[in-house]
Order: C-alpha cells, then structure tokens, then sequence
C-alpha cells in the first residue's frame, strides 16, 4: 500500500468514526421505541429532503448508474433517471402531506402499523404480510450496499471483499442501533453532502483526464446509439438496438416505486412541520435531479477514459460498476491534496452505500420487533426491552444481508432493481389507495400485496426470461410494471365485490381530507 493509498483509507475511516459518533450523540434521544423507529416526527425540511432522497439513491447512484450508462449508453440510464426524478417530484407532491397527517391521525409509526390502523385489520393480517415483505426485499436490498462497501476496499487496497463487507457492515450497525432513526436521518444529510462532493471532483477530473468535454461528447458520438434515447449501445460487439416505446415505458416505471418505498415513506411521516414539505419537496427534487444527471454523464466520461486508454476496457456489469473507484485511483496520483479529495469520492460511495443501508435496517428492524413479535404475536414487552429486540433484530437482519452478498460478482444494480419492483408493487398501490380512495378496505389492499408480490417474481422468473421463445419478446420488460398493473387491478375489483368500509373509517378518511386541505 503506497502513501497515497494510506491517505485515501484515513480520509475514509476519519469519515466512518464520524458517522459511528453521530450515532453515540444521538443514542441519549431515544427514550421510547417511537423516537428510535420514527425521531419523535421531529425532522426539519431540510434533513427530511436530503435524508429522504441519500436513503433513496444507494450505492448505485455512483456505481450501478454509472454503470449502466458506460456499457449501454444513454437510453437504459436515462429513462430510468428520469422516472426516478418524475416519481420523486410526484411523490413529494401528492403523497408526503397526506401520509403524515394520516399516521398521526391513526397513531402508526411503521407502514405496516399505518396498513392495519387504516383500515382497521383486527386480524392483523394486513400488518403481518407487510412486515414479512418488507424482510423479503429489504435483506438483499441492504446486501446489496454491503456488497458495494466490499468491491470498493477489496479494488482499491485488495482487502479481501468479505473482511471489507463485514466491517462495513459493523460501522453501519453501530451507529444505526444506537442512534436509531435520528442518527440514519442526521448521517444522511451529512452523507448526501459527501455524496454531492463525490460527484462534482470526480466529474471535473474525469472531463479534464479525458481531455475535456468536447472530447467526452466526441467519443461518445463515435459509438453507435450511444447517445440515442431510442437506441441501445452494445459495448462489446459496438453496435446498437432498438429502445422500443415498451422498453422506455417500463423503464419509466422505476418512478412507480417511490410510493411504496418504507425507508422514503418513513422520512414523510417523521417529518416535524407538514406545512413545510413544500420547502422539502423542492430541495429534493432539484437535488435528485442534478446528481442523477451527473451520474450518467460520469458513464460518458468513463468510456472517454478507456478510449484515450486511461483506464483498462470494461466490458462487463461488475467492470463498469467500479469505473467511479478507478477514477479515484487515478486522482489519488496527483499529490496529497488529490489523495485526500479521492478519499472523499471514495467516502461518497460509502455514504450512498449506508444512507440507504441504514434506513432499511431501521425499516426492517422495526418490521420484526414493532409489527412481527408485538403486534401478529402479541408480545407484552417494555420500552426498555423493545429497544433492545430492536437493536437485536437490527443485528440478525444485517447478518443475514452479509449471507446474502457473500458473492463477489453480484451485480448491485441488478440487486436494486429486484427489490424496488418488490417494494413498488406491493406497497405503492396499496399506499395509493389507502391514501385517496375512500371505498377501498382491507381486503382489497391484501389482495394487491399480495398479487403485486407474487407477480414480481412470475414475471421476473418466468415470463421475462421465456417471452422470446415464446415469440412474445415484447414481454421482456421490467417487472416492476406488469405487478404494479396487476395489484391496482386487484385493489379496485377485490374492493369493490366485498364489504363497504365501516362509517368509523370513511369519517376518518374524510377528516383527513379537511386537514390536508386546510
């Protein structure tokens, strides 16, 4: 290890004993389960905005993202960014005001707890299939930031990819479980700063390297379809396809799934003053914007680098997932200031990594001690105890998030996307109809968890991978689309066939409308 790389790994550990003493500052606030679950609904617009959209963004905004837009050009990565940007805004707009009148209105500090207290699930079925959805998805989802945290010590200092992913790991569960929901918002400002930062240096030194932007545009020019919105690039062969209208529509579909995302739902019900979400709303609107745009434009950058011969050819999704972390590297060469900003790229992917890790631990943890164990099964336990089930069960899902990346040639995009078809399909229309649909109940909201759940893995599991041999290629889309579709539909016909809501819950629902209106 040569000096520059000593300056790269201090910078980066000066960064992860920051984040673990935020979490020891923030561990005397917690003195009920609802402060370490939800803050006490304490959180300013500002660290509701740049929490919310840090826990959003993971490790692929400077991985995955840049990624994709190196190997296949403009049109996957694009679309995708900009049904993300469309579904933050939306999100923001229709969805953030309502939930957090409507959680304080029925005392939920879970979305599980909000499904069953919405509309009144005595059986606590509602309850319980959320909180065992929100383990399915979450677990890979957080590996797939553990598994970010390991390709990046293990590419840099050849630390073994395990030892890296562990520690990790064991930084995050630090400062998760004893700061709990205060200390994952706090270190998620922090960390979209350092995200922010990341992204501007190693834009700036990319585009100089590669001999500046006119050169990146040029190369990208060269390269067949590469910067079309309607054709793909193949790297390997240099050729490109047709970006169907199909393709770009389910593509789109990434943004459906901000509205049933926990770790973002979470965010708009700790939110301190509802009033000020338009103040959030825009912060975090512009921001996701402009770092999105960034990313993909980095992919551009990199692919300028490997023409010029700057950096070795990548031809895989594993290669090009690390283009950001060869960019450091090639920083960290320019002298001590260099090193010390390459630290600091390198300290931006660790903070997508664990501003999205810890908010889904929080949200997972808080699945199995707050809607599992007390509320399905019934649980007497004190505050005191259920922190500590808390903070176990914290532990044990991170454990089994380890398990589960042990792989090293897992894609983190690939990861992501999986989970947050699950998440967009299950949850978002039940969330949807709960908020703005007075006649739908709880069977109809079972019936589109359900279904949307199911249709997630028959469609990626099945009809996806066999459409072409079955002459119906135009099916290979992403799931997220076709199991939304389907729960929506099972939401309003289950709805529908069954009993009407009871007046208690319509004069609910009405009274939550008079307060958002007001």
């Amino acid at each position: 290890m040569n000096s520059n790389d000593i300056i790269m790994l201090v910078t980066m550990a000066v960064y992860l004993i920051g984040m673990v003493v935020i979490g020891l500052m923030f561990s005397k606030k917690n003195n009920s389960v609802g402060d370490f679950y939800l803050g006490g609904r304490k959180l300013g617009p500002i660290v509701t905005a740049m929490s919310a959209e840090a826990s959003d963004m993971s490790s692929w905004l400077l991985m995955g993202l840049p990624g994709v837009a190196l190997l296949c050009g403009t049109a996957e990565a694009s679309w995708t960014a900009i049904g993300l940007a469309v579904g933050t805004y939306v999100n923001w707009l229709i969805v953030a005001k309502r939930l957090r009148t409507y959680t304080q209105k029925c005392e939920a500090i879970t979305v599980p707890d909000f499904f069953q207290n919405r509309f009144r699930d005595k059986s606590h079925s509602l309850m319980g299939i959320a909180a065992l959805i929100i383990l399915i998805f979450f677990i890979p989802y957080t590996a797939s930031g553990f598994a970010a945290c390991g390709k990046l010590f293990n590419s840099l200092f050849d630390i073994d990819y395990h030892a890296a992913m562990i520690i990790s790991a064991i930084v995050i569960i630090l400062y998760t479980s004893t700061g709990g929901f205060l200390a994952a918002s706090t270190t998620d400002l922090i960390q979209s700063i350092v995200m922010t930062i990341a992204l501007i240096v190693i834009v700036l030194f990319g585009v100089n390297v590669a001999g500046g932007f006119d050169a990146v545009v040029e190369n990208a020019k060269e390269l067949p379809g590469y910067l079309s919105l309607t054709l793909s690039h193949n790297i390997t062969e240099n050729t490109s396809s047709p970006y169907s209208f199909l393709t770009i529509i389910s593509t789109l579909a990434w943004g459906l799934g901000y509205f049933g995302m926990p770790h973002i739902l979470l965010r708009f019900m700790a939110i301190e003053d509802s009033g000020k979400i338009k103040t959030s709303r825009r912060i975090a609107s512009v921001w996701v914007v402009i770092s999105m745009a960034v990313a993909v434009f980095i992919g551009l950058v990199g692919n300028a680098l490997m023409a010029n011969d700057t950096v070795d050819a990548m031809s895989t999704s594993d290669q090009a997932e690390r283009i950001v972390i060869k960019m450091a590297q090639l920083l960290s060469e320019n002298g001590f200031i260099a090193a010390i900003f390459a630290g600091l790229v390198l300290a931006g992917i660790l903070a997508c990594t664990m501003s999205t890790a810890d908010s889904q631990l929080l949200a997972a943890s808080s699945s199995m001690s707050e809607n599992i164990l007390k509320g399905v099964f019934k649980m007497k336990i004190s505050d005191r105890v259920s922190m500590i089930v808390a903070r176990a069960v914290l532990i044990v899902i991170a454990a089994l998030a380890v398990l589960f990346a042990w792989d090293q040639e897992s894609s983190v995009f690939a990861i992501v996307s999986f989970a947050w078809a699950g998440f967009g399909a299950t949850f978002g229309p039940v969330v949807l109809a709960a908020l703005f649909w007075k006649r739908s109940n709880r069977w109809g909201a079972l019936a589109g968890m359900i279904s949307g759940g199911i249709m997630v893995f028959v469609w990626k599991y099945l009809i996806a991978p066999n459409c072409a041999d079955w002459g119906l290629g135009f099916l290979n889309v992403y799931e997220l689309l076709p199991a939304f579709i389907v729960a929506v539909i099972a939401i309003i016909v289950v709805s529908l066939v069954t009993k009407k809501p009871e007046a208690e819950i319509t004069e609910e629902f009405d009274e939550v409308n008079r307060l958002c209106k007001a």
